[in-house]
């Protein structure tokens, strides 16, 4: 999707009519085709070019209008944006750009009750940068009548030079942190996470007491979930998440401007607490960031699709199968273009596995609906979700007895990630691929004693410890058990697989 098409779909059916009102009173002259191109775009009229202009005009008249269609809709937003939000931030800069007129307009006893208000709520919300735009209007008019003292001025602007020099520290740290993980995600580099943290720390010269914030810890939380996904095993950042309880503990008042950091952490507590299959206090967590999420409309669109998931999630794993199955297909049912493509795809890989251990065929059409590049997803969803994906796709065609799709697939997956994998060390991935192209051979071979060894082996392996890996596992174990993936995949959750290995 290019640029434009993405702006336009920004754009809610009340919005679409007030933008083409904003351009009907910008056209100045009745041939402007700014109108006609909105047309083609929401209709997705790719041939629409020649209605526009005449083949020998094309190309350049047409970028042209492309650019000026998109130059407005930038302004229209932006105007939007300014306009509609009640957030205290705008309040404080709405302040803060009416202190400037007033005072560039010689009205100094308005303006400075302004800029007071403004300085107030800038401070409340620790937005620093304002805050510094803002003393230093106030320091360029101190010698106006009504100004403040110049020492106190100064005083307080200069603090406020230590607290951007704070945020800009931790700001750096954490891009540099994001960076890393984008190595470990696509390049494979091997990182221990808490040297990395340690040694990143020393290198902004970031101290203890400024990782104490929402902010800092929802950045945090966020890199330790990443790397925790990518090593598939959140024992790694349990320091982290307990780290996180005290924190929230501590927190009595619960700032509005903090919203955002504290739902996000909140989140990032519940999918903890999930794939460690402590299935209540991930529960109990989802319920405060619902309560969260429910006070401000904003955020209640940008986290649902991500609550429902991990709400789905704890039904599935403790037997809830087609309440869990119904969330998905309802929240799927409810997604628009103004859905973040990444938690569709969450989701609907998620349906797809919960029907393929259901021994549900369709989940064959959810996997057909996954329509985008092994490439796009590698870059936006990570080497191990790709990677799952792939692994999934195999095992629900063999499921469904498409068994040369399935060895297709198998083999064009070994022909792309069997480099990847060795190189991050992966090998279980690629001894859990043996055991699926054997099965795919001779399926006769999971009765045989070596080859139910050989699966059981896999539970017996400390990493192998997450819900994702144990309903792979589990697969295998169907074939045999003549169960349901389903139904092995709980026994394995619940600790209650008895079984005793076959020795030859």
């Amino acid at each position: 999707m290019d640029s434009l098409s993405e702006l336009v779909n920004l754009l809610n059916s009340a919005d679409k009519i007030r933008f083409r009102q904003f351009l009907q009173r910008k056209n100045k002259r009745e041939d402007v085709k700014n109108l006609a191109l909105l047309d083609l775009i929401e209709t997705d009229d790719i041939a629409g070019i020649n209605k526009l202009y005449k083949p020998e005009k094309n190309k350049d008249a047409y970028h042209a209008l492309r650019k000026r269609l998109q130059d407005n809709l930038l302004l229209f937003l932006s105007k939007k944006t300014f306009e509609s939000s009640h957030a205290e931030t705008y309040d404080a800069l709405r302040l803060v750009v009416v202190g400037r007129f007033l005072l560039e307009n010689e009205v100094f006893k308005v303006a400075f009750k302004c800029l007071d208000k403004a300085e107030k709520l800038a401070e409340h919300l620790e937005q620093f940068n304002l805050l510094n735009e803002l003393l230093l209007l106030k320091l360029q008019y101190a010698h106006v009548p009504g100004a403040e003292d110049l020492d106190a001025l100064t005083a307080r602007f200069m603090q406020n030079q230590l607290h951007m020099q704070r945020e800009a520290k931790l700001n750096m740290a954490y891009a540099f942190l994001r960076q890393e993980l984008q190595a470990i995600h696509l390049q494979g580099k091997i990182v221990n996470l808490s040297n990395l943290a340690v040694t990143t720390i020393r290198k902004y010269k970031i101290l203890a007491q400024d990782l104490m914030t929402y902010k800092s810890i929802y950045q945090i939380l966020f890199i330790a979930n990443e790397y925790a996904a990518i090593q598939q095993n959140y024992g790694l950042i349990e320091r982290y998440i307990e780290r996180t309880n005290q924190f929230m503990q501590g927190q009595v008042h619960k700032k509005q401007s903090y919203l955002f950091y504290h739902i996000s952490i909140l989140y990032f507590l519940a999918n903890f607490h999930l794939r460690r299959m402590d299935f209540a206090r991930s529960t109990s967590w989802l319920k405060q960031m619902m309560d969260l999420m429910e006070t401000d409309s904003r955020y209640y669109t940008l986290f649902y699709l991500r609550y429902q998931l991990l709400l789905a999630l704890n039904l599935f794993f403790t037997g809830f199968a087609d309440d869990a199955i119904a969330i998905l297909q309802q929240s799927l049912a409810k997604t628009n273009s103004r859905s973040k493509p990444e938690d569709i795809e969450d989701l609907r890989i998620c349906l797809a596995m919960f029907l393929a251990l259901c021994n549900d065929q369709r989940s064959l059409k959810q996997l057909t609906l996954l329509t985008r590049t092994d490439a796009w997803y590698e870059k936006q969803m990570g080497m191990l979700w790709t990677i799952r994906k792939n692994l999934m796709e195999i095992l629900v065609y063999a499921q469904f007895a498409n068994i040369d799709l399935a060895m297709s697939r198998l083999n064009s997956f070994r022909r792309r990630y069997k480099k990847y994998l060795l190189k991050t060390s992966e090998e279980r991935v690629l001894l859990f691929l043996k055991l699926v192209e054997k099965y795919l051979q001779k399926p006769d071979a999971v009765f045989e004693a070596a080859y139910h060894n050989a699966v059981l082996n896999l539970l017996d392996q400390a990493e192998n410890n997450d819900i994702f890996t144990l309903s792979f596992i589990a697969w295998l174990i169907a074939r045999r058990e003549k169960k349901t993936a389903y139904e092995v995949v709980l026994a394995l959750v619940r600790g209650e697989n008895q079984e005793v290995s076959v020795k030859n």
